[in-house]
């Protein structure tokens, strides 16, 4: 393929503006250009902030799942009128899982990981001074805070916020006199949402033409990393699919406010016929879902890239099937935008049509399983070293391929009949998409935290800690999860007290969130290691992991442009490691990996399995 050279800036004139033109407080830490400040935002805002905000819900939730109609004082302190005398009310039950799902799944996985790792490495990876517009990365930035403020401002409305379920089906959305959440709450959860899309579009548009336009002398694509294959994928898939949401979106606006009937036909309240008719709820869910089962790989493409090349580094092996591993990208890319059906097998879908989603479903599983075994055979007789960014990665290997499992029963349309819209989904999408995502986001912090933090390394026991109470507690909140579906425990009830056959199945709950609970405060002890180490953390060598790609040879103390002289000129793949000559000697004396920056020796060949 060609390659666009970025060689072309003049770096004499890029060291005088350094020199003469000092940044303030203001344009360096808040309205900054740079892609490392603007990756820090993102983490910050979107993984620490909007991510403690969506696990403090879920253990308020799972508390009245596992104690039903018990007095709590958390609750009557932070719900206030709509917990009295420390009862939860029906009513913020169902907002507390809507902002939930909202948060976790577009603010923390789908922003606070892509902003966070794509506007970290894909310059650094690739060899360019910048983003292709840092105006337009600063702008997404601020356009997804303005977005988290008003979706958060939406929790202190009188009526409450949005309310009807994370997916925002009509006509709980579409009738702003349906239910207390169905009010000026859904309004703000809409508007939040449209300006949360621009965001992420302008963010993708920028990270596709970083990486087609600025690579630099001699990074072909087939040499790039393959978190850069992840990173530039799920932007190109959330260009396609995200206007999709818009749309929705913009047109449950227009249902809400302006009279129209999209989304709506044949509504009664009590007993009074209004004025809409023609429209479809099932219009509302295919446009949903053609953006909502691409941003399940929105979401966990980017965690598979990481984990890609934490694994190569840590099994002191090159990735197994780097050929393999793209045409697996590229394939789920495809297939995520033709299997959204399979969300909506009980909406009255024609039988053929649902055969159609389950075939390309189940096609899915395949590029999904190449990935899965290239992993376990990258580990397979490495010379492993088991550091917290390892370990997390194997976990997430782990999470994708038990998630994954159990996606086999949702994917086949007579199957998910039985177990559709009760806890077994929401153990499978838990497990295989957001667990799985935060673990390859956890593993990206341990390894690049000296990139981001000028050399600092995290606390290493710390870090061992960390893993081991969130990996058992994951499992023991979402494993329990499958067999209370298969029992047939329906999702987002307030409780389940009415029905006597659930009552056996009150133990497992408490279990989950006492699971829930532990491992939400095992999150503390990342968060504690994440400050302390910005502060006081050891400073540690250039490239502390011996890793052979670009990011490792900028110098440590940050400079907006990254390399202070000349770009590096990349002469092999990024994944040569323990590569030896014909004497079955390193290719370097002593030491077991070669930089990409290290022009190949005679005879040598540049290998790409």
């Amino acid at each position: 393929m060609s390659v666009t050279a970025n060689a072309q800036v003049d770096d004499h004139a890029h060291d005088d503006h350094e020199h003469h033109h000092k940044q303030t407080f203001v344009t360096k830490y808040i309205f900054s250009q740079d892609h490392k400040m603007i990756s820090k935002q993102y983490l910050i805002l979107g993984v620490f902030v909007m991510g403690a905000i969506g696990i403090a819900m879920s253990l308020l939730f799972r508390m009245q799942l596992a104690w039903p109609g018990e007095s709590f004082s958390v609750f009557e302190a932070l719900l206030g009128k709509w917990a009295p005398e420390g009862v939860m009310d029906a009513d913020v039950y169902l907002a507390l899982v809507t902002i939930h799902g909202t948060i976790m799944v577009f603010f923390v996985l789908t922003q606070g990981l892509s902003g966070t790792f794509s506007n970290l490495l894909i310059p650094l990876q690739i060899g360019a001074r910048d983003m292709a517009s840092g105006f337009m990365n600063m702008l997404s930035f601020w356009m997804f805070f303005v977005s988290c403020i008003i979706m958060l401002s939406s929790l202190f409305l009188e009526a409450g916020p949005a309310a009807a379920g994370w997916t925002i089906y009509p006509p709980l959305s579409a009738l702003p006199m349906a239910q207390p959440g169905s009010g000026m709450g859904m309004t703000l959860w809409l508007v939040a949402m449209a300006i949360f899309i621009a965001s992420s579009l302008i963010g993708s548009l920028n990270y596709v033409v970083t990486v087609i336009n600025l690579r630099t002398k001699g990074m072909s694509m087939t040499r790039l990393p393959l978190t850069i294959w992840a990173f530039f994928v799920t932007a190109i898939i959330g260009i396609i699919s995200f206007p999709v949401l818009l749309s929705a979106a913009l047109l449950l606006i227009m249902d809400r406010s302006f009279g129209t009937s999209f989304f709506l036909s044949d509504i009664f309240i009590q007993g009074e016929v209004l004025h809409y008719q023609g429209g479809s709820p099932v219009l509302y869910e295919h446009l949903f879902w053609f953006l909502g089962h691409p941003e399940v790989y929105i979401v966990i493409l980017p965690a598979m890239g990481i984990v890609s090349e934490v694994m190569a580094v840590n099994a002191r092996k090159p990735i197994f099937g780097y050929r393999a591993m793209i045409a697996s990208i590229l394939a789920i890319a495809f297939l995520s935008t033709i299997v959204w059906g399979h969300h909506m097998f009980i909406s009255g879908m024609n039988p053929f049509l649902g055969s159609v989603f389950t075939f390309t479903t189940l096609l899915i599983a395949i590029p999904s399983a190449v990935k899965a075994f290239n992993w376990i055979t990258t580990l397979w007789k490495g010379n492993l070293q088991l550091n917290p960014a390892m370990l997390f990665s194997i976990g997430m290997v782990s999470t994708f391929i038990t998630g994954g499992l159990t996606g086999i029963v949702l994917g086949d349309s007579t199957l998910d009949i039985n177990v559709h819209d009760t806890y077994f989904v929401i153990a499978h999408f838990h497990l295989v998409m957001g667990i799985s995502a935060l673990y390859g986001m956890f593993a990206g912090i341990y390894h690049w935290f000296p990139i981001m933090f000028e050399g600092k390394m995290m606390n290493k026991n710390l870090g061992y800690i960390h893993f081991w109470i969130t990996a058992v507690g994951s499992y023991g909140i979402f494993f329990p999860m499958h067999f209370v579906g298969m029992a047939g425990v329906p999702r987002r009830y307030y409780e389940n007290t009415a029905f006597p056959m659930f009552d056996e199945l009150t133990d497992i709950q408490v279990l989950m969130t006492v699971f829930a609970i532990i491992t939400a405060s095992a999150q503390l002890i990342f968060v504690f290691n994440f400050v302390r180490s910005i502060f006081y953390g050891k400073v540690g060598p250039r490239n502390p992991w011996q890793a052979t790609t670009l990011e490792w040879t900028t110098p440590q103390e940050h400079i907006h442009g990254n390399w202070p002289g000349a770009i590096p000129e990349v002469h092999r793949w990024a994944y040569d490691y323990s590569k030896v000559d014909e004497n079955d000697e390193y290719i370097i004396p002593g030491q077991d990996f070669v930089p990409q920056t290290v022009p190949l020796q005679k005879d040598e060949e540049e290998l790409q399995h």
